[in-house]
């Protein structure tokens, strides 16, 4: 048999040689442009969910200043972060990411670092799809609350969740030519939407605050005394926000020109994120109307209640629809990335009951049930909500960890390489080195910063469970590995020669 797959095939693309190299047959529909790819890293970034679920958390620690400044600063550092991740996606363009550049950039052990960059990776993916969705969950009750009373009780907003989650999985069920579309609508949506807003807050309110204020005032409702270290705390509504881009190196087997689309994707959307996103938070700080208000609203969403109050409850309604629609393309982008890390890290037998999870849909072409365990361990991260009043707070910062410890880990190995690393197409050059020096000094900084405490005094309803989330995960895959998987678990799999791969492409050609 030739390497044509069969006579009757169409030629392999570059796309499917590489990918073939490394290991992997054509699975997945490759129907994605590098627009498309782009898309879905910017969707789940959405500054118009992360900067506004978490501004009530801003307004507490730190204020104003700390909300405008922070940003830039932090978006810069993820910034480096995201350029030398960039860098190792265009060497490695494959579905398992992360976990899969450890495997192959480690230059011993490199099943073990495979493991638990994909542990790492997989609790940080579900932790930001948890976030996202319970942060769309929050205004969707909002406006349900004004609209039609449906008052803004923990148990009403994990309703939503749940809803919202189950039409996220379906709407993946039907396929990745849906989910690129609705994707690609979402970009104009995020940016329309943020001159939509920031003009409506611009123009209709009688009044503003002063420059000094948005840009130099201080807040510190946190319990703690320390100015400094609250300050620190606040940056986590940046972080927060600037997460989820590793999904353009997830979606890299359904994208065109795959070893530069990605690499693009991932850059992009963290630079366009951050000239947007600031325009949005500078735009809505000058627009408070009453600071304690906003926070003390019985809606219980500040940013809804700083519409209230800036532009009146018939407008404010249309800017919480805008900003719901941009949460809820958000949140389903998060679904697919996740689904195909989970089919990825399930394809080379690192999840328990992978054959399961890496079960291909033979009509829609997508991991049917990788999608519904994205949403369902998403549900389950939220549940603590019922209880615990600073749980949202934790997801957020469980998902910074897990996803900034996976995303840093590859760039180590990679610095370990030194000259022996094989660059892509798309690569840093001479400035590979110290770019990833300072986004591993930064994730190691941020890694202990968002599992310390974030209020005071620290009680059972104020706990901030990051640590033991982390540990519990960390704690699961460690036991597995030393008790277990360490005997099998051997990395990613090459699923087969040449001839085996064209057959298992022939067979869901079939279907």
């Amino acid at each position: 048999m030739s390497n044509d797959r069969s006579e009757s095939a169409a030629p392999m693309t570059d796309d499917e040689k590489r990918l073939h190299q490394l290991g992997y047959a054509q699975e997945l529909s490759r129907t994605m442009s590098g627009f498309s790819n782009f898309a879905v890293s910017f969707t789940i970034i959405s500054i118009l969910s992360g900067c506004l679920t978490l501004y009530g958390f801003g307004m507490n620690t730190g204020g104003p200043v700390m909300i405008v400044w922070g940003w830039p600063f932090v978006g810069l550092m993820t910034l480096f972060v995201g350029l030398a991740m960039a860098e190792v996606c265009s060497s490695f363009p494959t579905a398992g990411g992360l976990y899969y550049w450890s495997a192959k950039l480690a230059p011993s052990n490199g099943a073990a670092w495979s493991w638990f960059t994909g542990w790492f990776n997989f609790l940080g993916q579900v932790a930001v799809t948890a976030g996202i969705d319970f942060g769309a969950a929050f205004f969707l009750n909002a406006f349900l609350d004004l609209q039609f009373g449906f008052s803004t009780t923990p148990g009403h907003t994990i309703l939503l969740f749940a809803i919202i989650l189950l039409v996220h999985g379906l709407l993946n069920s039907f396929g990745v030519k849906l989910v690129a579309r609705l994707n690609d609508i979402s970009v104009w949506w995020h940016i329309v939407g943020v001159v939509f807003i920031v003009g409506a807050l611009v123009i209709v309110p009688d009044k503003h605050q002063s420059a000094g204020f948005v840009f130099g005032h201080f807040v510190n409702n946190t319990g703690w005394g320390s100015t400094f270290y609250v300050a620190l705390l606040g940056l986590l509504l940046a972080q927060y926000t600037f997460t989820g881009y590793d999904a353009s190196a997830h979606m890299t087997e359904e994208t065109h020109d795959a070893a530069r689309s990605g690499p693009r994707g991932i850059v992009m959307s963290i630079l366009v994120s951050l000239a947007a996103g600031w325009v949005l938070l500078i735009g809505l700080t000058f627009a408070i109307q009453s600071y304690d208000g906003a926070l003390e609203g019985e809606i219980g969403v500040p940013p809804a209640q700083i519409f209230i109050d800036a532009v009146g409850a018939g407008l404010a309604k249309v800017l919480l629809l805008v900003v719901i629609g941009a949460q809820l393309f958000c949140g389903m982008s998060s679904v697919t990335a996740n689904s195909r890390m989970i089919y990825a890290f399930s394809r080379d037998g690192a999840l328990p009951g992978s054959k399961f999870w890496h079960k291909i849909n033979g009509k829609t072409r997508t991991p049917t049930n990788a999608i519904w365990l994205a949403a369902g361990g998403a549900f389950l991260l939220g549940l603590p909500y019922l209880w615990n009043a600073t749980a949202y707070a934790a997801v957020t910062s469980i998902a910074v960890i897990g996803l900034y410890i996976a995303y840093v880990l590859p760039t180590l190995l990679r610095l370990l390489q030194g000259k022996d690393f094989q660059p892509g197409p798309w690569h840093l050059g001479r400035w590979s080195r110290p770019i990833g020096i300072i986004a591993i000094v930064w994730v190691a900084f941020i890694t202990i910063l968002f599992m310390l405490p974030q209020v005071s005094p620290v009680t059972g309803s104020t706990f901030n469970y990051t640590p033991i989330a982390v540990l519990v995960v960390l704690g699961f895959a460690a036991a597995y590995w030393f008790l277990s998987a360490r005997r099998w678990f051997t990395g990613p799999k090459v699923q087969g020669t040449e001839e085996e791969l064209a057959a298992i492409e022939r067979d869901l050609e079939s279907i």
